[in-house]
Formats: structure tokens, C-alpha cells, sequence
């Protein structure tokens, strides 16, 4: 007979672990970003202290004023480090490779509570572990000074609370899940991806049990777009251009389409380090230079069609196993690959075997975790994938790869019986 434990005693043993695994890597990690090289070419951190010194959200690759090259969230979060620690001090980067670990380590409980809805008490309890020592998990809290740690929790969040809004239909509920989709968008906008979907979809099952949809639904579009609006008004007011949230993409879409594969980005197109860039940027402007940088790569598209849909079947692939090249000289640069190609195309692999046992089982809910898994990587594969860009997935993959595990072993112990 399966026992049913407390959640609270999971969260006392997981979340203590998860933290102090993660802290023991901050000080062998965090000086790599005391350099001031790193410093120099920190993106959200200096924005951080554009605003930190008082001269507003800008400035991202040079001292050029205002910007929407970021989502403001995060950025705002590390201002409010600096203005506590300090701007670039040695205490503000623990402070912010910490805070990451907290929010890494708390991402157990959404973990577990998503996984016992989903798949049961067992699964939930290693979803929970498993997370609390997730490499992926561990690294990038403790190194890693970016949004993801905290986009990973939000999109988690999102993605769990959808679910139980199927058993929803007042408006309060969807207008606090409007709400909270917009500040997800506002810290990182790819969750429009997948926000229609899972919209649309939970809509679609209360339309199934004749239940009223449509208004919970404009209720909790309207309230996302509430959240949105104040930032998208700024964005107009400044650059006098429709700028929902940032407007980056067109040189995200050169860096990964200009004839260049040895690599899954040309970083020597980037205006960190290329001081022709970095001078266009300047002279246009950003919204110009964005423009001009997507231009380059659309008619680069064009021109070599055939060229770009290999390029994005590689990313397609690069994102789920890691894997892009062995050739010596692209693993001089990306020594890290064969581990965690090996790391990543496991946690793929037992992902999809999760996912199909599921259709088998629970179509609807496996529809939600596919949707989901297909559209959130999409705008990576056109224009080019990160390391760090497929984590926010990583509590997905794993609750359906300790599915896959569990049901596993539960088929080979009914076999034995």
C-alpha cells in the first residue's frame, strides 16, 4: 500500500539539500564574473547599473541611454542587489548567484506538487529529489547570472497552475493567472509561446465538461495585457515603435543566420565583440540597428534556403542532446560538450519515453506537456539556441522521465508478480 507523506516533510528534507548543494558551488564560480571582461559584456548587468546609477534601464552593450534589448524583471531585481551590495562588488555577485540558488532550491515544491497532480505520490517524491540534485538545476543557479533560474520557477508556475484552472471557471482565478503570465512575459517574453496554447487548451477542456470558458479566458487575456501595457507604453514613448516587450530579435536572428555554422552563434557578428557592430549600434540607434541586423538575416535566408533548414534541424537537435559538433576545434571552445551531450540526450530521451506513456494513458494531459514542449523552443531553432535557453523546460523533462522511471518499474514488479 503506497503511504501518502506530508509535503511539508518532502520540502524540509529536498529544499534544505538543493540549497546547500547549490551554495557550495557559488565560491568556486562566482569569480569568473569579477572579471572585467565579463563585467564589461554582462548585458543584464549593465542594465542593472544604468539603473542602479540612477540613469534609467539602458545601456546594455555600451553607454548609449535607454533600451528594450532586455525584459525589465531581472534586470530590475540585480539593480536592487547592486543598490543594496553595491554595483559589481565581489558581495552583490554571491548575493545574486545566491538568490538564484534560493529560487533553484524552492523550485522543488511547484516541482512536486505538478508531478503528484499529474502522475502520483511516487513520482512527485523523486520529481522533488531529483530536482533538489539536478546538474542542469545546480550549475546554472550557482553560476549562471541570468533570468533563467527565475523563469524556470515562473514558467513552472504557469504551466501547473493552467492545470488546475480546468477545474476553474470563476473570473477570479484566471484574472490571477492573467497576472501572473504578464510579470512571466515581462521577465522573459518567450513565454508567449506557449501562453496561447496553454490558454486555449484549458479553455478547450471546461468547453468538454460544458463549462463556461469564454470569459475566463478574455479575463485572463486582458489582465496579461494589463501587466504588459505600462512597459509597452514606455518602449512606444522612447523609441516611438510598437515594442510589446524587447526588441533584440533581429540581431538574435543575424547571429545564428549568416552563413556561419561552425558554431551555433556567430558571437564575432555580436556587438560585445565586434567594434564595427558595437559602432552601427551606436551611430543608428537600437531600434535601427535591430532592424538593419534582422534585414541581414532575412535576406541571408532567402538567398540560401536549403542552408537554413539544415541549420535549423541542427539547432532542433542541439537543443534536446546538446550535441553539435566533435570537431576538435569547435570542442577547444565548448569543452563541456560530451558530458553534457550524454546528460542531456538521457533526460531527453526518458522525457519523450514519459511523454508517450502518458499519451497512452492520460492523452489530454499529455497534449498539454507536449504543446508546451514543442512551441516554447521554436523561435531558438530560426534563430539559434544557448545552453542555457532550453532550461526553463528542465522541471517538465524530468517530471515525465521519473513518469517514464516509475512506470518502469512498476511494469517489471507486476511482471515478477
Amino acid at each position: 500500500m503506497q503511504t501518502n507523506p506530508r509535503p511539508v516533510r518532502i520540502f524540509l528534507a529536498a529544499i534544505p539539500v538543493a540549497l546547500v548543494i547549490r551554495l557550495a558551488i557559488v565560491p568556486f564560480l562566482y569569480t569568473e564574473w569579477l572579471d572585467p571582461f565579463v563585467l564589461e559584456h554582462w548585458a543584464f548587468g549593465r542594465v542593472a547599473r544604468s539603473i542602479a546609477s540612477g540613469h534609467g534601464f539602458g545601456s546594455p552593450f555600451a553607454d548609449t541611454g535607454a533600451s528594450a534589448l532586455l525584459p525589465p524583471v531581472y534586470a530590475y531585481l540585480l539593480a536592487g542587489i547592486f543598490k543594496v551590495f553595491g554595483i559589481y562588488t565581489k558581495t552583490a555577485i554571491v548575493a545574486a548567484a545566491s538568490l538564484n540558488s534560493l529560487i533553484s532550491a524552492f523550485t522543488c515544491i511547484p516541482v512536486y506538487y505538478l508531478a503528484r497532480k499529474c502522475f502520483g505520490v511516487r513520482v512527485a517524491l523523486w520529481s522533488a529529489w531529483g530536482w533538489a540534485l539536478s546538474p542542469y538545476g545546480i550549475y546554472f543557479s550557482a553560476d549562471w547570472l541570468w533570468s533563467t533560474c527565475l523563469f524556470t520557477l515562473l514558467l513552472l508556475l504557469v504551466f501547473l497552475a493552467a492545470l488546475y484552472l480546468e477545474e476553474k471557471t470563476g473570473l477570479l482565478p484566471w484574472a490571477g493567472w492573467g497576472l501572473f503570465c504578464g510579470v512571466t512575459a515581462l521577465t522573459e517574453p518567450v513565454v508567449l509561446s506557449v501562453l496561447p496554447f496553454l490558454g486555449a487548451w484549458t479553455c478547450y477542456r471546461l468547453h468538454l465538461r460544458g463549462r463556461r470558458w469564454f470569459l475566463p479566458g478574455l479575463m485572463a487575456f486582458l489582465c496579461c495585457v494589463a501587466v504588459l501595457a505600462p512597459w509597452t507604453v514606455r518602449n512606444y514613448e522612447i523609441f516611438h515603435r510598437f515594442v510589446p516587450i524587447r526588441d533584440g530579435y533581429g540581431l538574435e536572428l543575424y547571429l545564428g543566420n549568416s552563413g556561419y555554422s561552425r558554431h551555433w552563434a556567430n558571437r564575432s557578428v555580436h556587438p560585445n565583440h565586434n567594434d564595427a557592430e558595437l559602432a552601427e549600434y551606436e551611430n543608428t540607434g537600437e531600434i535601427a540597428y535591430m532592424d538593419h541586423k534582422r534585414r541581414q538575416a532575412m535576406d541571408y535566408i532567402a538567398a540560401h534556403p536549403g542552408w537554413f533548414v539544415w541549420m535549423t534541424m541542427r539547432r532542433a537537435v542541439y537543443m534536446w542532446t546538446g550535441y553539435w559538433s566533435f570537431d576538435r576545434q569547435y570542442l577547444s571552445e565548448e569543452p563541456m560538450d560530451p558530458p553534457n551531450v550524454l546528460v542531456a540526450t538521457i533526460l531527453s530521451g526518458l522525457a519523450l519515453a514519459g511523454l508517450w506513456a502518458a499519451f497512452r494513458e492520460k492523452r489530454a494531459l499529455a497534449i498539454r506537456f507536449a504543446g508546451v514542449l514543442f512551441f516554447f523552443p521554436l523561435a531558438y531553432y530560426i534563430s539559434h539556441p544557448e545552453v542555457y535557453y532550453f532550461r526553463p523546460l528542465d522541471p517538465l523533462i524530468l517530471v515525465l522521465g521519473m513518469y517514464a522511471i516509475v512506470r518502469y518499474l512498476e511494469s517489471r514488479g507486476a511482471a515478477r508478480a
